[in-house]
C-alpha cells in the first residue's frame, strides 16, 4: 500500500484539528503513513498530539504521529501539507468588523469580503507565503490543502506567485445542499447538486434527484414560496432575482454585496465561538486524561474533503469532489482567467483536475466579476505591502459607501495589522 507524509500546520486548533482527526483516524487507506502535527503554541500542540495518539490507537488506523513547533523540521519529504492557521483570530476579526461600523460601513461578517476581507488578506497572505516558500525548497511536489480564510484570496495569491499545487476546501456547497433539501422536505441523500462560482458565493446550477436525475428546481420553487419567510431572506431574494440558489448563507454571500447588510448586520457570534472552543478543549482534556470515554462522533466522518483528496491522489482513486477553490485558468470561461473560483474537482493519481464549467449565466458572471477585481487588488496589496493598493481595493469594493470612511478605517486598521503586513515578493 502506498504511504505518504502529511504535515498539518495549525494542528493546535481544537475545532478544525478535531474535524481533521475524525477523518484521518477513521481512514484505513493511510496506514503506515506519517502525520506531523505543527503548531507554534506548545500547549495546544501537546493537547492535540495526545488526542491524535489515543484516536490512532483506538481506531487501529496505523498512522505514525510526530509533532513539532518548527515546520522546517516537518516539511522535508511531505506529500501533503494541510493548512488551518489563523492569526490572533477573534481579537483581530472583532476589530475588522467593529471599526468599519464606527465609520458608517454596513456589512455582515468581516471575514472574506468588504474591509474585513481586506485585512484578513493583508495579515494572512504573508504567513501563507512563508509556508509556501519553505515548501518550494523542502517539498516542491507536495500538495497544499488550505482551510484558512480568506480562501479565494489565498488561492489566488498562490496561483499568481507560486508553482505549488494548491486547493482551498470549504463546506459551503454542503450547507447550500442541506438548505435546499430542507426547504423541499427531502432527505439530504436524495438531493444531488452541481455548483460553481466563488468561495462563499457559489450557485447551485443543477439540483436533481440523486436516483432518478429528475430536475428538482421546480419543486424548490414551489416549496420555497410557502416556506418560513425568516429563513435565509437574502439568499432567497437572490434566488428570485437570478433564478439559481446561492450558497452558503446570508452573512457569507452578503459580504460581497452592497446590499448584503439587508440579510443581517449582526456579524460573527464570537461569544458562541469562544464558548464552543472552551467546551471542545474540556472534552479533549477529559478524553486525554482518561476521565471521559471517546464520544461516538469522534469515530464518524466530519464531512470535510481533505482526507478524501489525499486518499484519492495517493491511491489513484478516480473520484469526484463537489467543490474546491482553485486558480480559474478557464474553468469558468466568463470569469477572469486570473481569479479564484470554486468548482467541482475530479481526482486521481495524477492530481486535482478542476471541472470545466463553461459560462455561468451572464448576470451571475457580472456579479462575480466585480468581486474578482476586488480580490485581485487586495492580493496585490498584500504581496506588495502597499497601503495605496489597499485603499484602491477598498474603493472598488461594493461594500464601501464612503471614500472618507475608507480612508479612516484603513488608517486605523493598517496600524493594528502592521506587525503582520510585509512584502512577499
Amino acid at each position: 500500500m502506498n504511504t505518504t507524509k502529511i504535515v498539518f500546520i495549525g494542528a493546535g486548533s481544537a475545532s478544525f484539528g478535531l474535524s481533521m482527526f475524525r477523518d484521518l483516524f477513521n481512514s484505513r487507506n493511510l496506514s503506515g503513513s506519517t502525520l506531523v502535527l505543527v503548531d507554534l503554541n506548545k500547549e495546544h500542540l501537546e493537547r492535540m498530539a495526545q488526542l491524535a495518539a489515543r484516536l490512532n490507537d483506538a481506531s487501529g488506523a496505523g498512522i505514525k504521529i510526530e509533532k513539532t513547533t518548527n515546520r522546517l523540521e516537518a516539511l522535508p519529504g511531505a506529500g501533503f501539507v494541510v493548512n488551518s492557521i489563523a492569526i490572533d483570530r477573534n481579537r483581530l476579526w472583532k476589530m475588522d468588523f467593529e471599526v468599519p461600523r464606527m465609520y458608517g460601513i454596513r456589512h455582515t461578517l468581516g471575514e472574506n469580503g468588504g474591509p474585513g476581507g481586506l485585512f484578513f488578506t493583508l495579515r494572512t497572505i504573508p504567513a501563507i507565503m512563508d509556508i509556501v516558500r519553505d515548501m518550494e525548497r523542502l517539498c516542491p511536489q507536495a500538495y497544499f490543502l488550505n482551510f484558512s480564510n480568506p480562501e479565494s484570496r489565498i488561492i489566488l495569491a498562490l496561483g499568481l506567485y507560486s508553482k505549488i499545487r494548491a486547493v482551498g476546501l470549504c463546506h459551503g456547497v454542503f450547507m447550500g445542499h442541506g438548505d435546499v433539501a430542507k426547504v423541499m422536505g427531502l432527505p439530504y441523500e436524495q438531493v444531488d447538486v452541481w455548483a460553481a462560482g466563488m468561495n462563499h458565493i457559489q450557485w447551485l446550477l443543477n439540483i436533481r434527484d440523486f436516483q432518478t436525475g429528475e430536475d428538482l428546481y421546480p419543486l424548490l420553487r414551489q416549496k420555497e414560496a410557502a416556506y418560513d419567510p425568516a429563513f435565509m431572506p437574502l439568499t432567497r431574494k437572490m434566488f428570485h432575482a437570478f433564478g439559481y440558489w446561492p450558497t452558503c448563507s446570508d452573512d457569507h454571500i452578503g459580504e460581497y454585496l452592497a446590499y448584503g447588510w439587508e440579510g443581517g448586520e449582526h456579524g460573527y457570534d464570537f461569544n458562541w465561538d469562544e464558548k464552543s472552543r472552551r467546551e471542545t478543549i474540556a472534552l479533549i482534556d477529559g478524553v486525554n486524561a482518561g476521565k471521559q470515554a471517546f464520544p461516538e462522533f469522534m469515530f464518524t466522518p466530519s464531512g470535510e474533503r481533505g482526507v478524501q483528496i489525499i486518499e484519492a491522489i495517493l491511491h489513484n482513486q478516480k473520484i469526484h469532489v463537489e467543490a474546491g477553490v482553485v486558480h480559474n485558468r478557464g474553468a469558468i470561461s466568463n470569469l477572469p482567467f486570473d481569479c479564484a473560483v470554486e468548482v467541482p474537482l475530479a481526482l486521481d493519481g495524477s492530481g486535482l483536475h478542476p471541472v470545466s464549467i463553461g459560462n455561468l449565466p451572464e448576470p451571475i458572471a457580472a456579479l462575480l466579476s466585480t468581486q474578482a477585481s476586488v480580490q485581485k487588488l487586495s492580493v496585490e496589496a498584500a504581496m506588495h505591502a502597499s497601503k495605496e493598493l489597499a485603499l484602491q481595493a477598498l474603493l472598488i469594493d461594493p461594500v464601501i459607501n464612503s471614500i472618507t470612511a475608507a480612508e479612516k478605517l484603513l488608517d486605523e486598521l493598517w496600524e493594528v495589522n502592521k506587525p503582520y503586513i510585509r512584502k512577499c515578493l
